[in-house]
């Protein structure tokens, strides 16, 4: 399986799970999150210590998937952001 299609397939989306959001593996540790912390300023060894069950190939399918669904996860993003406020 080429690289991209491997990290890919670390990303899922239950419609039933955290909204139908894009999340890694089976967990409910949604992408547009992961980008969110990254756009703080946070490196990948922070993300990888807040978040024990995640793994180096797990960050780089979520940056992948924003390289390639930025609109949707840029829009998920803005979206917490307007919930957060209310």
């Amino acid at each position: 399986m080429p690289a991209t299609k491997k990290l890919l397939s670390l990303i899922h989306k239950t419609p039933d799970v955290c909204g139908g959001d894009a999340c890694i593996r089976d967990t409910r540790i949604m992408v547009w999150l992961l980008v969110a912390l990254k756009h703080e300023g946070l490196a990948d060894e922070e993300i990888l210590a807040d978040y024990p069950g995640l793994t180096a190939e797990d960050l780089a399918a979520a940056w992948q998937y924003y390289g390639q669904h930025r609109d949707e996860i840029d829009d998920a993003i803005a979206a917490q952001e307007t919930d957060d406020e209310d």
